[in-house]
C-alpha cells in the first residue's frame, strides 16, 4: 500500500469511527436512526435520523477543530446530500407527515460534538 492509499484510508476510518459516534450520540438525544451512509446517484448522507415529525439528513465533519469541521461543508456537497435525501424522503411510507431537515454534526478531538439544526436549506 502506498503512502497516500495508506493515508487515504486512515482519513476513511477516522470518517467511519466519526460517523459511528455520531450516530451514538444522535440516538442519545432521542433521534432513530433510518440510514448510515445512504448513497443515490446524485450523492451521499452520512446519516439519516428521525425525530417526532422531523426526517434529518445528517453531514459528520471531524476536522481538529470544529470550525474547521464547519466551514468543511462544500456548497457542492450541500447540493449532493440534498439529492440523496429527497430520494431517501421520497421513499418513506409516511412522507407526507415528516419534514425534511439539513444538520450537520461537527466533531473534533476533546470536544463535545457540536448538533447544528437546520444547518442549511436547499437551494430551489
Amino acid at each position: 500500500m502506498t503512502d497516500s492509499a495508506g493515508r487515504r484510508f486512515q482519513h476513511w476510518q477516522a470518517g467511519r469511527r466519526a460517523e459511528a459516534f455520531a450516530a451514538w450520540w444522535l440516538r442519545l438525544h432521542g433521534y432513530r436512526i433510518l440510514a448510515r451512509n445512504f448513497r443515490h446517484a446524485g450523492g451521499e448522507v452520512d446519516l439519516l435520523a428521525r425525530r417526532g415529525a422531523i426526517l434529518a439528513a445528517v453531514e459528520v465533519k471531524w476536522r481538529p477543530d470544529l470550525g474547521q469541521a464547519a466551514e468543511a461543508i462544500s456548497a457542492r456537497q450541500k447540493h449532493r446530500i440534498g439529492r440523496a435525501a429527497s430520494v431517501f424522503w421520497a421513499g418513506q411510507p409516511d412522507a407526507a407527515s415528516l419534514s425534511l431537515r439539513f444538520d450537520a454534526l461537527l466533531l473534533a478531538p476533546w470536544r463535545w460534538p457540536h448538533h447544528i439544526r437546520d444547518a442549511w436549506r436547499p437551494e430551489s
